[in-house]
């Protein structure tokens, strides 16, 4: 997209003139153009956007543009499902409100809620939080939400993927009816739809990629390999030197920590985030590889949801995901801010159909490339040896043996 657009024809603050000036940012992203103006004008709206498109931005801006004075009340609310999603919102009201004097907080569960009473008590007017704590503290007393003139929910579908929705609904029971509702999802299942429907009026539709399609700007490739002989492959493929900057994903907590484990054995620094580490060690491990200090972080799904770093230079699916838009959702952590990035997929014979669902999805062929490990087996496995045991679907019998691929070998550079 061509943008003629700058931040200075938003007609936004001086204020926020200058944080953004200070950030380095002249141009909004295309969520940010299209956005901004509506809310500047106090509408509703349902934003179809990953994280990475700048939507944080998009919401932040026109929020600190609009609220009054500093009180010592909570007058703006965003939800986001992950700890580390809610930080990273907090640190860009932080950002771009450096100028003005209002207060914000965050609110989370998996440390101690002294801190987060005590920041409240002593009055904010932005909280940002995950729905679980939020409503422990509204339980409580601890807060109360009857000033809230600006909701957002963000993430909407990974809230739904969470089981968030029934704590989602009985915080807007206690909001205000007369407020400026924002709602942000990737995705739009029919649950969510219902969500919006429910939360928001008139609102402003802004789409920024499809429902579920791929950056173009990603080179993915796709290695065949034998489940017992993944780590050796992972391995090998990090003694590639240009692989900086690595994000790994598995799907459980378990295989994390083993293959976390395996790398740091054999030197590569590396480490693992998922839901059963603390807070205090999930930030860390965050901190830790957006400095470069750790050049391999390898997570769950729902951990690395809201992990928004810019020199991700490789992401590496370690095991396929079993629903092909988390493939979307995974591989776009890498090519963010207009940078070009990789894609690398292991698949093993049991993982062939989850494949064959990623591809029909992205309506393309993955590309293939020969190793070392290369696995004949896992490349053209159909019918039962294609899919996780013990599931058996018999109809897959009838699949035609796939067509050989082409094979790219994977060189050293």
């Amino acid at each position: 997209m061509d943008h003629k657009v700058t931040f200075k024809q938003l007609k936004l603050l001086p204020e926020l003139e200058r944080a953004l000036e200070k950030q380095k940012y002249t141009i909004p992203t295309p969520i940010q153009e299209k956005a901004i103006p509506s809310l500047l004008e106090g509408k509703d709206l349902i934003g179809i956007a990953q994280t990475g498109t700048g939507k944080t931005a998009a919401f932040v801006l026109p929020i600190l543009q609009r609220m009054k004075q500093p009180s010592n009340k909570v007058k703006a609310l965003v939800l986001a499902p992950t700890r580390e999603l809610a930080a990273q919102i907090g640190e860009s009201f932080a950002a771009y409100g450096e100028f003005l004097k209002f207060r914000h907080t965050t609110i989370f569960g998996g440390v101690g809620q002294g801190k987060q009473v005590q920041a409240i008590r002593q009055g904010v007017d932005i909280v940002i939080a995950t729905p679980g704590r939020l409503l422990d503290l509204i339980n409580q007393r601890k807060l109360s939400l009857s000033d809230v003139e600006f909701f957002v929910l963000d993430e909407a579908d990974r809230m739904l993927d969470m089981g968030f929705i029934p704590d989602i609904k009985k915080i807007i029971s206690q909001l205000p009816n007369h407020r400026q509702s924002l709602f942000f999802s990737a995705t739009m299942p029919s649950q969510v739809n219902e969500l919006a429907k429910r939360l928001l009026k008139n609102p402003v539709h802004v789409e920024v990629t499809p429902q579920a399609t791929t950056v173009e700007k990603i080179e993915q490739r796709i290695f065949f390999v034998d489940t017992q002989e993944k780590e050796q492959l992972l391995r090998y493929i990090l003694n590639q030197k240009h692989l900086t900057s690595v994000l790994v994903f598995t799907r459980t907590k378990h295989k994390a920590n083993k293959v976390a484990q395996f790398l740091t054995k054999h030197k590569i620094s590396s480490d693992a985030i998922h839901g059963n580490k603390s807070q205090g060690a999930r930030t860390q491990a965050i901190r830790n590889f957006k400095t470069g200090k750790v050049r391999v972080l390898v997570a769950t799904d729902i951990a690395a949801r809201g992990i928004d770093i810019d020199n991700i230079s490789h992401v590496i699916n370690f095991e396929l995901p079993n629903e092909p838009e988390s493939y979307v959702h995974r591989i776009g952590r890498t090519a963010r801010a207009g940078a070009e990035g990789t894609a690398y997929s292991f698949c093993a014979a049991e993982e062939r159909s989850y494949l064959n669902s990623i591809e029909k999805l992205i309506k393309q062929k993955i590309e293939v490339i020969s190793h070392p490990h290369h696995s004949d087996a896992a490349q053209t496995a159909v019918g039962s040896a294609s899919k996780p045991p013990p599931k058996y679907n018999r109809r897959s019998n009838r699949h035609a043996r796939p067509q050989k691929k082409s094979k790219r070998s994977f060189r050293r550079r």
